[in-house]
């Protein structure tokens, strides 16, 4: 069974997957609809998707899809180490632009559970890193929205110099919080 960890914002959960090990390697079930909804966690996933960023420093993010096609993602990283943040950009929200920082990689074996009215992006520590998510809705790219990554109203403290980021055209023109389409919170 999974353990399953709140974080500082309401929603995200970082869930570490049981593994079981022998001589031959390991086994690990990392998705089970069935149990995390025993959990309260119940979520239909319609799409898997797989990054390789070559190079520490790549960073993805804050990526979003407004309503209707809003999207849950369940991160987790199958080869080296990334650090994973959301920020809460439900509007009203007691935690509004406030955002939290975990730190997935293949050796802790862990995820994390990013809700709808949440930005999502992440940072690469290693080389050759790949992520792996589940998302509850397709891409839509009419919905699809970004936040720039070092928007000062949010202050994430990444663990990247700045000067050895690297981004995608995309992540470069995103906007600023204050000028971003978002949630309302409820």
């Amino acid at each position: 069974m999974s353990e399953i960890r709140p974080t500082a914002l309401d929603g995200v959960l970082e869930i570490v997957p049981a593994r079981f090990g022998d001589a031959r390697g390991f086994f690990s079930e990392t998705y089970n609809a069935a149990r995390l909804a025993e959990s309260g966690i119940d979520l239909a996933f319609v799409q898997d998707n797989h990054s390789l960023s070559a190079r520490r420093g790549v960073l993805r993010g804050l990526h979003y899809q407004l309503p209707p096609r809003a999207q849950d993602k369940l991160v987790r990283v199958v080869r080296g180490a990334i650090f994973d943040v959301a920020v809460d950009i439900r509007r009203g929200s007691p935690t509004f632009a406030r955002w939290v920082g975990v730190e997935l990689s293949a050796e802790k074996w862990n995820q994390l559970l990013v809700p709808k009215g949440f930005a999502h992006g992440f940072v690469t520590l290693t080389e050759n890193t790949e992520v792996v998510y589940k998302v509850t809705d397709y891409y839509s790219p009419a919905h699809d929205r970004s936040i720039r990554y070092d928007d000062p109203e949010i202050a994430i403290d990444w663990p990247v110099a700045a000067g050895d980021v690297q981004l995608s055209d995309k992540d470069r023109a995103a906007v600023p919080l204050a000028r971003a389409d978002v949630f309302s919170w409820e």
